[in-house]
């Protein structure tokens, strides 16, 4: 455990530098847009290593869960687990996200916490953490987009679609199916079935948001359409 507490201590601290050369570096941004570099670069590791352990150092998520954490296991949940203390204390000191974000934090920091204790279960964190960060390049493209005005673009279309998709296709249907396999699995633990519970029902929540915006944006581009054909049936009509 003094390992791995130091582990996690060093991976903090890398994250802590990382943020504030990026600070330095772009002293005419603000510091949630270098917030949101790392957590991009977060992102794209974490999803890079776990799909790694998923489909080549194993074992499958779907068929070997509660079993015994490999190295490499270990390793993507210490370099994640130091990234999420370290957003949770921004996002705390700068007051920039809500209670459902909080929350996630949260739970996230206290699964990987349990995983390392008790030393399983490292293939259903990881494959969480995969399904997770999938869309998280796309939600920070998301917010660059609209910082640098151009979100209102085919491009920005295109990021909410995919966006919303892969959301749907991971965290709903692909993350419904691991829950199954985890319950009905002898294998883990009842707190890590609990946890996988709660996880699963935060997506939910993350969905509802997720379609409120979905309808919101929708009946805002059919009124921008009518309005349009409108106007262009009045000009008809004009000339």
């Amino acid at each position: 455990m003094t390992s791995l507490a130091l582990g996690v201590a060093i991976c903090l601290t890398c994250w802590i530098i990382l943020y504030t050369l990026l600070c330095t570096a772009n002293g005419s941004r603000g510091s949630e847009w270098n917030c949101r570099l790392v957590t991009l670069l977060h992102g794209i590791l974490a999803v890079c290593i776990t799909a790694y352990i998923g489909w080549v150092d194993g074992p499958w998520p779907f068929t070997h869960p509660g079993t015994k954490n490999t190295p490499l296991q270990i390793v993507a949940l210490v370099i994640s687990l130091g990234y999420f203390i370290f957003d949770m204390g921004w996002c705390v000191y700068f007051r920039a996200e809500g209670p459902v974000m909080l929350a996630h934090h949260t739970m996230s920091i206290l699964g990987i916490l349990l995983t390392l204790s008790l030393g399983e279960s490292g293939i259903e964190s990881c494959a969480v953490l995969f399904a997770s960060e999938l869309t998280n390049p796309l939600l920070q493209a998301r917010w660059f987009l609209r910082q640098t005005g151009r979100y209102d673009s085919l491009v920005g279309e295109a990021v909410d679609v995919l966006f919303v998709v892969l959301f749907v296709f991971m965290r709903i249907v692909v993350g419904g199916a691991m829950l199954f396999c985890e319950l009905v699995s002898p294998r883990p633990r009842v707190i890590i079935k609990c946890g996988g519970v709660a996880m699963y029902v935060l997506s939910w929540v993350f969905m509802v948001d997720i379609g409120r915006f979905a309808y919101r944006k929708s009946q805002a581009k059919y009124r921008r359409l009518r309005d349009q054909h409108r106007s262009g049936t009045v000009k008809e009509h004009d000339g």
